[in-house]
């Protein structure tokens, strides 16, 4: 395999990084020591650019090339989202019942019915096909638990790693 660029960022199947590479976690670095990296990729993935620098952040991260609104080193996205009414496609449940009086117990295979008895919840149910009418709007209420849901294509998790050492890349 061909020398590296210094700040070359490859994948590697290992639960290492070998010499000479850094796994790409945000770790801060003494200008000090890695002086050539620096003047390569300085302070864009943080750092104070007096002394420390910062390597790329790769974890959790899927990488996408900049440019389209896209900056270099920019961050976006979460792993996990709730969503709210507003971004649920429009859509209604209409509801069915009848107007004539239940005639069944049980709410299972029936439809709602005006009740029979003034107890309540007595003969609510009427049999299928009994004159259906749709229920008004202040009767249907929001359901849901509010709660996020996972937000992630399908992955492997392998390491990104980034070149410490090698030739140094020339813009042309």
């Amino acid at each position: 395999m061909a020398q590296p660029y210094v700040g070359e960022i490859r994948l590697f199947a290992g639960n290492f990084a070998p010499a000479g590479w850094m796994f790409c976690s945000g770790q801060i670095l003494p200008i000090s020591e890695n002086d050539t990296l620096f003047n390569l990729i300085g302070t864009t993935y943080g750092g104070d650019g007096q002394s420390t620098f910062a390597l790329p952040d790769m974890q959790s991260r899927i990488p996408i090339h900049q440019g389209n609104g896209y900056v270099l080193a920019e961050t976006a996205g979460v792993e996990s989202v709730t969503l709210t009414v507003q971004q649920m496609p429009a859509h209604n449940h209409t509801p069915i019942a009848s107007t004539n009086g239940g005639n069944v117990l049980s709410p299972a295979n029936a439809v709602l019915a005006a009740p029979t008895s003034s107890q309540a919840g007595l003969m609510s149910y009427s049999a299928p096909g009994t004159a259906n009418v749709p229920m008004v709007g202040s009767e249907i209420t929001s359901v849901g638990g509010n709660q996020p849901h996972d937000n992630m294509q399908p992955y492997l998790c392998i390491s990104y790693i980034i070149s410490l050492f090698g030739v140094f890349p020339s813009p042309t």
